[in-house]
């Protein structure tokens, strides 16, 4: 018999499996591959293996959605008047506040007028010194309006009608 891996003529070959393919090697080759045993239904057992490639490939092929799970903080939308209102509850006027947190009542003054939006920083340091929070965690990719294709935007919405 030939050995179907390095063609020597041997007198005994053994069926093997090699990177998935059934051949008939030498004593020598088999150390290559795996014993070819068929199970019980008569398959061979490397169809695991072509299986596990196949469900490999297709994970690969899916397409993802690179914003799903994904969070973001961002500041609340009315954060001078969060922060106006806390302040003033605990009785403190805009320079004594401004002091106590080491900033320019200037900067203190924008911010509760919503004209400038504070750093992460600040936004911290104000949060620890009214005790409030000013910001919240915001889901990305979640759709608006559930399925209702009204609610959707359009090329329509962008487009000025004289």
């Amino acid at each position: 018999m030939i050995c179907e891996m390095c063609g020597k003529e041997v007198p005994l070959t053994k069926a093997v499996i090699v990177e998935g393919t059934r051949l008939n090697v030498c004593p020598n080759c088999s150390k290559f591959g795996e014993d070819y045993r068929a199970n019980q239904s008569g398959t061979p057992i490397s169809s695991s293996v072509i299986e596990q490639r196949l469900e490999r490939r297709e994970k690969r092929m899916q397409t993802k959605d690179i914003y799903a799970g994904t969070a973001t903080v961002e500041l609340v939308d009315d954060f001078g008047g969060i922060i106006k209102e806390a302040r003033e509850a605990k009785g403190m006027d805009l320079e004594a506040f401004a002091a106590s947190i080491l900033e320019k009542k200037g900067t203190i003054s924008k911010i509760e007028s919503n004209s400038l939006i504070p750093d992460d920083k600040l936004i911290k340091k104000i949060e620890k010194a009214l005790g409030i929070k000013l910001t919240e965690t915001v889901q990305s990719g979640v759709t608006v309006g559930g399925g209702n294709n009204s609610n959707r935007m359009t090329l329509g919405n962008f487009i000025k009608k004289e």
